[in-house]
């Protein structure tokens, strides 16, 4: 299962990626079932897991610097 695919969730990168599985989906709507979009949706998982990586490492940097401030603010 995918997470939400709507555009303004994903950077370009991954918008093109996902309009290219749904483009193979809809074109090859009976082969799908027979792994023939299965590379691009293997780019299309490899993109969103970087993207959700990104965000685990940008909120972690956020709650350190947060986590400092409050500490600093104690002092």
């Amino acid at each position: 299962m995918h997470p939400d695919l709507s555009p303004h969730l994903h950077t370009e990168e991954c918008n093109l990626v996902i309009s290219l599985l749904k483009k193979c989906h809809k074109e090859h709507n009976i082969l799908k079932f027979f792994g023939h979009c299965n590379d691009i949706d293997r780019e299309m998982r490899k993109c969103l897991k970087k993207e959700h990586e990104e965000n685990r490492a940008r909120n972690r940097a956020m709650r350190q610097r947060l986590i400092n401030a409050h500490k600093n603010s104690e002092k």
